[in-house]
């Protein structure tokens, strides 16, 4: 029986966290519980080295202390919110107790939540584990929702390509400017292809919240409110091949 069920269910990897804390004694302790629980821990010095390394390894969850040389918590959590990879990346800080106004500020620019020093081990990993299991919830949910209308996602998109190939006014449309970025850019034109969000989030090595992002984008700059009319305008204007 034992032998059918591993057979049956893979062993889920475990959730890569970067722990950024320029005290020592606090990173190695830190990282001595969560790898006790099973984690997968990365350690980095400061800010800017916590950057580098979230870059490169691309981290299920950021834990952060708040003050640190060259670059502070702050600063690695603005730079995680402007990157287009890194910007759904959950991020708990590591604060003083009761520095109230820390927490404001951090929940203003975007922190997912806070542990106060000193802390519990057992209330570090039970936040830990809440954090992530959020954001597993998150991202289950909106790939359910991108799959739930694939097939009639193809079908409209067949059925637009087909209607313009049959209309001269469409093919001699003056052609609109649009201030797209690369990453936007790109995304229209997988969402174009028929692509749901999570085949373009893997495409584009992004998170789906991401890919979410840049379609809701895409809706504003265009004046279109579902991906039918969207992908409809780019194939009027000759947004896409």
């Amino acid at each position: 029986m034992t032998e059918s069920i591993s057979e049956n269910h893979e062993v889920a990897k475990p959730s890569k966290l970067l722990l950024v804390d320029d005290e020592p004694g606090m990173r190695a302790a830190v990282q001595a519980y969560l790898e006790d629980e099973g984690f997968d821990v990365t350690t980095a010095v400061d800010g800017e080295d916590g950057w580098q390394k979230a870059k490169q390894m691309i981290p299920d969850l950021v834990i952060s202390d708040v003050m640190m040389p060259r670059c502070d918590g702050y600063g690695l959590l603005k730079r995680l919110r402007e990157d287009e990879r890194l910007g759904g990346t959950p991020v708990i800080f590591l604060t003083a107790k009761g520095m109230t106004v820390d927490r404001t500020q951090g929940y203003q620019a975007g922190v997912d939540d806070y542990i106060p020093k000193p802390f519990d081990p057992d209330e570090l990993v039970a936040r830990v584990r809440n954090v992530v299991r959020r954001q597993d919830r998150l991202l289950t949910e909106a790939a359910r929702f991108a799959d739930a209308d694939v097939g009639q996602m193809a079908r409209q998109i067949t059925e637009i390509r087909s209607l313009l190939g049959q209309s001269e006014a469409a093919l001699s449309k003056e052609i609109q400017v649009h201030n797209f970025t690369p990453r936007e850019a790109s995304v229209l034109q997988l969402v174009a292809e028929g692509l749901m969000n999570k085949e373009i989030a893997r495409k584009l090595e992004t998170s789906i919240r991401n890919v979410e992002k840049y379609v809701s984008r895409l809706f504003a700059k265009t004046g279109t409110s579902s991906r039918t009319e969207l992908v409809r305008y780019a194939l009027e204007n000759n947004l896409v091949d």
